[in-house]
């Protein structure tokens, strides 16, 4: 059963839309925590601080129990303060100031260098490195090289398909490269643009370890609440991959 990482960066969007001291961040992760339908929780600390600082980071690596994800550029700034933090996971991500949210995987030829040396001071500190990606087959085996023990691959495609033939081309496109990660012994997380209205075939995936969903389960907190909207999630996960699962 694959579990639910909520990120959290947009209860801080809504903080900063004002420039007040709320929501909180610390007490929205609380909150999931306490809900009991989530397995961890993720925040990105951007470069630009545009939603999350460093404060943040902080207190909710300080309050929750469960798994802290740390969504990060390769930033010295960054690096430094999730090694303050000590988080268990970092997730490395593109980053350009001007877009919108994260467009696309890491470039792992460009910036192989880079990456390599960032993933083994995390490693070097005890904190698995997953790396964010494009569903292709050579960027699996990349990621391999460069020593992560984790993927996350970009859903953005799939969520962003305009009809059922794109959408079906690309969950085979994340079929197969969660195929090619796991036989270079990677671990399989996915993330970016899922709903709850989609989320159903990408969380049957065999091997998906973690989903990555943030910014659909803070917009519909508007309605259900944080509790309501977690659990909405939790049970679209819950109702495809019991459906998935072969009888006994």
């Amino acid at each position: 059963m694959p579990q639910l990482y909520v990120n959290l960066d947009h209860v801080a969007t809504l903080r900063q839309a004002r420039g007040t001291t709320y929501p909180d961040v610390t007490e929205a992760a609380v909150l999931s925590e306490t809900s009991g339908h989530v397995h961890g929780i993720t925040l990105h600390l951007r470069e630009d601080r545009r939603h999350v600082n460093d404060d943040d980071m902080r207190r909710v690596k300080e309050r929750i129990q469960i798994p802290f994800n740390f969504e990060m550029s390769v930033a010295p700034d960054i690096v430094r303060v999730c090694r303050e933090v000590a988080p268990a996971q970092a997730t490395l991500v593109p980053e350009k100031r001007e877009e919108l949210t994260t467009e696309g995987g890491l470039d792992l030829l460009r910036g192989a260098e880079r990456v390599r040396d960032v993933t083994r001071e995390l490693q070097g500190d005890g904190v698995a490195v997953s790396l964010f990606v494009d569903p292709d087959e050579d960027t699996m085996k990349r990621a391999r090289d460069l020593g992560a023990t984790h993927v996350e691959l970009h859903t953005g495609r799939y969520a962003d398909a305009t009809d059922d033939g794109q959408r079906a081309a690309e969950l085979e496109q994340l079929q197969h490269a969660a195929r090619v990660a796991q036989d270079h012994d990677l671990l399989v997380n996915v993330g970016h643009g899922l709903t709850h209205l989609n989320v159903g075939p990408v969380a049957v995936i065999p091997g998906v370890l973690d989903l990555n969903i943030g910014h659909a389960i803070v917009a519909r907190s508007v309605f259900l609440g944080l509790s309501g909207a977690l659990r909405e999630m939790r049970e679209a996960i819950d109702r495809n991959a019991d459906a998935a699962r072969p009888e006994s």
